[in-house]
């Protein structure tokens, strides 16, 4: 691969040392679990293929993170390319930086100058103020120290559609109110649903009124006109909620 036609060799002993290499990568010691009492560290990069990113601690890995590039940001200047790296990946570690302060390193020195500009397009404007929810320093960091966000935006299709639709899937988790809890050893996730019982109150209410037993008793009895019973066991007429 580094002269012209020389032949590509992946034998059985190439593969084995790039598995143990992922395994490497994305186990303890390299990979580790985050602290909730340790500040946190964003690199990321974007290029003309993707965006990358790095999550760390105390110069440990806690995450990686990389996608392609749609359509329609292949045609995003430079700087617009590098602020939406930065909203990529705060985005899909949320979870981990909102509430907290942590540094941003970007290899891109037009950045931090962005903030300040008086005149932005839309799409900055929106970046922005969705920015303005995060405590965070940006930082420059230099192309050649920030390798591992650098390859990580060069990374090939397949395994950056993936990421995609993590993304997809963290943010339909948003929806679902869940609270995430980490330990030294372990992350526990738990949901906390939160109901009335003005719905069991009405229902047994209505057991006591002579007349609403009667329509229940029609309604049972597939007579009830327009009177109906719910999911809850509440009569109801018509299409009233």
């Amino acid at each position: 691969m580094t002269r012209k036609g020389q032949a590509f060799v992946w034998d059985s002993k190439c593969e084995e040392g790039f598995q143990e290499l992922k395994r490497r990568l994305t186990t303890a010691p390299i990979l580790i679990l985050p602290s909730p009492s340790e500040p946190f560290e964003v690199y990321c990069d974007a290029s003309l293929l993707g965006l990358g990113g790095v999550l760390m601690q105390n110069k440990q890995v806690v995450a990686y993170a990389s996608r392609q590039l749609k359509v329609h940001e292949r045609n995003y200047p430079t700087h617009d390319l590098e602020l939406a790296v930065v909203v990529f990946v705060l985005k899909l570690w949320r979870h981990y930086l909102y509430g907290s302060r942590f540094e941003v390193f970007s290899d891109h020195k037009s950045l931090k100058y962005l903030f300040d500009q008086k005149e932005l397009n839309m799409r900055q404007r929106r970046w922005l103020e969705f920015l303005k929810d995060y405590d965070f320093g940006l930082n420059y960091h230099t192309g050649k120290a920030n390798v591992v966000a650098d390859a990580l935006s060069r990374k090939s299709l397949h395994m950056s559609m993936l990421m995609v639709k993590e993304l997809d899937l963290i943010e339909q988790f948003g929806d679902l109110s869940l609270v995430c809890e980490s330990t030294h050893n372990s992350v526990k996730l738990g949901m906390l649903k939160l109901t009335s019982g003005i719905l069991d109150e009405i229902r047994e209410g209505q057991k006591s009124d002579v007349l609403l037993v009667d329509k229940l008793t029609l309604v049972n009895q597939g007579q009830g006109g327009e009177f109906r019973v719910d999911e809850n066991g509440v009569l109801k007429f018509g299409n009233r909620e």
